[in-house]
Order: C-alpha cells, then sequence, then structure tokens
C-alpha cells in the first residue's frame, strides 16, 4: 500500500486538536498529487517545494502536497492515477518518471500534468510539440534516453579495455527500457563494445545481476536511467565495489554514495522547474500555454576515490572534462 502523504502520516495523530478553523482552511488548500517512481528522496521533494516557493505557494500554508513515492511499483500507477483524478486534485505532477507521465495523461484529458520525463514527450504521445503543448499537460526534458550514447562514450574512455558491457534495466519501467534497448545497442556498436542485456526489478534481482555479471565475466556496467535504480544508489554502489566492476550512471546522487562516474541532466533544477511550473499552473496558467522546457545543464561526475579503490588510472583529458570530480 502506497503511504498516500509523508506530511498527513506524520502529523495525523494530531490532527483531532486543530482548531476548526484551521482545518477547514487546510481542507480549502489546493491539493498536488506528486508522483515519483523511486523511494523517498528529502532531496528532490525539496526541489519542488522550491520551485513551488518561486510560484509563491509554500506547503501546508497555501498548497497540500500529497507525495507518492512508488518505490519500483509502477504496476500501481494506473490505480493511483484514478485515485488522484476521481478526488480531483489541483495538479498532477510526475517530476522524474516516463511511466508516470503517460499513466497520468491516460487518466485524465482535464487535471493538469506537469511532467519531468528522460526523452521527447512527442515521441511519448504526451504532448502535440513542444512549443505548443495543447491539452492538460507539460512540463520538461531531461534527455536521459538521448544521453545514453554519451554516457556510454565516456565509460570507454574511463575504462578503454572494458569491451564486454553489461545494461542493466528495469522491465517494469516499460518506456524507459524500450527506449534503451532501442538506442544502446548501435552506440555500443559504433564504439566496438558488446553489450549484454540484464534486467531487474527489485533489490534482490539488483543482488543477482552482479552476480551474473561476474560469472560471464563481464567488463563494466552501464545502468539504465530509473527512477527505482536511482533510489537503489546505496546498493549499486556497494555491490560494484564488492565486484570491482566500473559502472556508469544517469544519477550524480549514486556517484556521491561511492559510484563511479555519472553523466545526465541537473536532475533536482529540473525537479525544481516542475514545482515551479505547478505552481504557475495553480495559479491560472493553462498547462497548454506553457512551452516544455529542455534541460540545459549536463553534469559529468567522476569518483576519483572509487576509480583508484578500482585500479583505473583517469586520464587527464577526462578529468578536466569533468564537472566534478569527488576526491
Amino acid at each position: 500500500m502506497i503511504r498516500r502523504r509523508t506530511f498527513i502520516t506524520l502529523l495525523g495523530g494530531t490532527a483531532a486538536a486543530w482548531p476548526i478553523a484551521a482545518r477547514a482552511q487546510q481542507a480549502a488548500m489546493p491539493v498536488v498529487g506528486f508522483v515519483a517512481g523511486g523511494s523517498l528522496d528529502a532531496r528532490r521533494a525539496a526541489a519542488f517545494r522550491k520551485g513551488l516557493n518561486e510560484a509563491g505557494f509554500v506547503e501546508g500554508q497555501n498548497v497540500t502536497v500529497e507525495y507518492h513515492w512508488l518505490g519500483g511499483q509502477y504496476d500501481l500507477l494506473p490505480s493511483l492515477m484514478a485515485d488522484l483524478v476521481h478526488r480531483r486534485v489541483a495538479v498532477i505532477a510526475t517530476p522524474a518518471a516516463n511511466y508516470a507521465a503517460q499513466a497520468a495523461k491516460a487518466a485524465t484529458a482535464t487535471v493538469p500534468i506537469i511532467f519531468g520525463v528522460g526523452e521527447d514527450p512527442v515521441r511519448l504521445g504526451l504532448v502535440a510539440s513542444l512549443a505548443r503543448p495543447g491539452g492538460n499537460v507539460t512540463g520538461i526534458n531531461f534527455f536521459m534516453a538521448e544521453l545514453v550514447a554519451k554516457r556510454l562514450g565516456l565509460l570507454h574512455q574511463l575504462v578503454p579495455k572494458a569491451i564486454r558491457i553489461a545494461a542493466l534495466i528495469n522491465p517494469a519501467n516499460v518506456p524507459t527500457a524500450e527506449t534503451t534497448l532501442r538506442d544502446l545497442p548501435a552506440a555500443a556498436r559504433a564504439i566496438g563494445l558488446q553489450i549484454q542485456v540484464l534486467k531487474a526489478s527489485t533489490t534482490q534481482e539488483i543482488e543477482a545481476v552482479f552476480a551474473t555479471m561476474v560469472r560471464d565475466q563481464a567488463d563494466a556496467l552501464f545502468v539504465a536511467p530509473d527512477a527505482f535504480f536511482g533510489s537503489e544508489r546505496v546498493q549499486f554502489a556497494r555491490l560494484a565495489a564488492r565486484y570491482a566492476i566500473p559502472a556508469a550512471y544517469s544519477s550524480r546522487e549514486t556517484v556521491e554514495v561511492g559510484g563511479l562516474m555519472s553523466y545526465a541532466a541537473d536532475t533536482l533544477d529540473g525537479l525544481r522547474q516542475v514545482g515551479l511550473y505547478t505552481g504557475q499552473v495553480l495559479k491560472g496558467a493553462k498547462p497548454a500555454d506553457l512551452p516544455v522546457l529542455q534541460s540545459t545543464k549536463f553534469e559529468f561526475v567522476i569518483n576519483l576515490q572509487t576509480a583508484r579503490a578500482l585500479g583505473i588510472e583517469v586520464p587527464s583529458q577526462l578529468l578536466a572534462s569533468a564537472d566534478e570530480v569527488i576526491e
């Protein structure tokens, strides 16, 4: 069962003591349904709230946010979206999940939807065009899918002797998995790499994937973009260190906790933009009139300590091109 809202869970026991006027004010606030594919992430929630604040909304004062962290349980999306639509929330925000945005669009043509997606939202069927989204949907594109070849190339530069690359996808995250399977093989062939596709949708399956890589003698790991994978970053960093496997991620947070490298858009700034657009819609703007934003800031992050532990000597030109090097 999804905990509908952490804030309500924490304060629910004291609700009976609230003054009647305060409870009436709370009930009158617009409700935003925030749906994320990963697990509870305080930094991402804070980035979304920052955008709301920039638009003049403060959680608990003039807006209520219901946080729904799926923890990789993407099969819950249809029923969750149906519930949000049934309760007539003011806005549905899907700040970092292609699948969630598609499920929201399938559930309603009237409730405003503000998305954060990892590939072309026109291709995903979310909007008519970037400049004129039309309908009830708009948001920001993080270019996760478009960066697949770039991320793979950087991994190759970092570990040039690695030829057999294991590519991990989450089959439960259908849109992202399909995109990765479509784009990654050609990117690998272009630089002479061999790809072995592996799948995981749970923490237990992630453990099994690393055992498979060792058995099959994979030289390195390419982790496809996925909110659930991002929320399991500590597990990935721990297993990659245990099995001495160089790995490339789409989340800088994974590198911060010990992953080797990442290349991706600035996701936290993207979540802020989703929060800002959500606030603008709450103030009366129509999604059809808000052009789809596109990330312009991309980060290449290397964990030098992890590289040393893996016996990798990072080329000086690669270090120079990194946006951040974690010692």
